[in-house]
């Protein structure tokens, strides 16, 4: 692939390829669908391969619909900090939580659930909203020995961006490869996301 030599420790991070960011999903991500080639045709190439999965329990605080006079894409204050409030989405074993149909998911070695605990939403593979819990993923890329984190999925100015630069928080190499992403872009937030992602060393290809 132009630009990128895949190495043996490097780990593909494929976030959130879910139903419900993709059409017809309740938080749709424009052009989703798009990326399936390309993440099915990286994720052959790579030793180490790990799924995130958003995992909400009914009810979770960051849905618009459990705060009264409050609309999705709203902001509200939680005890951990902004909270952008979603429609209602990747509900624990509903359909829209399962990984798009088409999304190859065999070479994968790990799945990594997210935002399962009802009052804390989280965009990161690594960390939580609160950017105090953890997931694992952590110790478990380094009993890999991975250095290189290369990261793809949904949504690059949410999810994606979050895990790289926590990526680089916790001293791996971080790439995203944007031809393997797409954004929701809320008010210009891929270009706010490309720039934090730049200022935290994560490299954009």
């Amino acid at each position: 692939m132009d630009n990128l030599e895949i190495q043996s420790n490097d780990c593909l991070l494929i976030i959130d390829v879910q139903n419900d960011f993709c059409a017809a999903g309740s938080l749709a991500v424009p052009d989703a669908e798009a990326i399936l080639p390309f993440i099915n045709h990286l994720s052959s190439q790579f030793g180490t391969v790990v799924l995130t999965q958003d995992w909400h329990p009914a009810g979770h605080s960051s849905f618009a619909s459990q705060h009264a006079g409050k609309q999705p894409f709203e902001a509200i204050m939680l005890p951990y900090g902004e909270q952008t409030l979603w429609p209602d989405h990747c509900v624990q074993g509903s359909t829209g939580s399962a990984f798009h149909p088409e999304l190859q998911t065999d070479s994968s070695q790990l799945i990594i659930r997210k935002g399962f605990r009802h009052d804390i939403d989280s965009y990161s593979a690594f960390y939580e909203n609160d950017h105090t819990t953890t997931t694992g993923l952590s110790g478990y890329l380094r009993a890999r020995a991975v250095n290189r984190v290369i990261c793809v999925g949904l949504a690059l100015d949410y999810c994606v961006r979050f895990s790289a630069i926590d990526a680089r928080r916790e001293g791996f190499e971080a790439l995203v490869l944007e031809k393997g992403c797409r954004g929701i872009d809320l008010n210009r937030s891929n270009e706010t996301a490309r720039q934090a992602m730049r200022e935290a060393g994560v490299s954009l290809i």
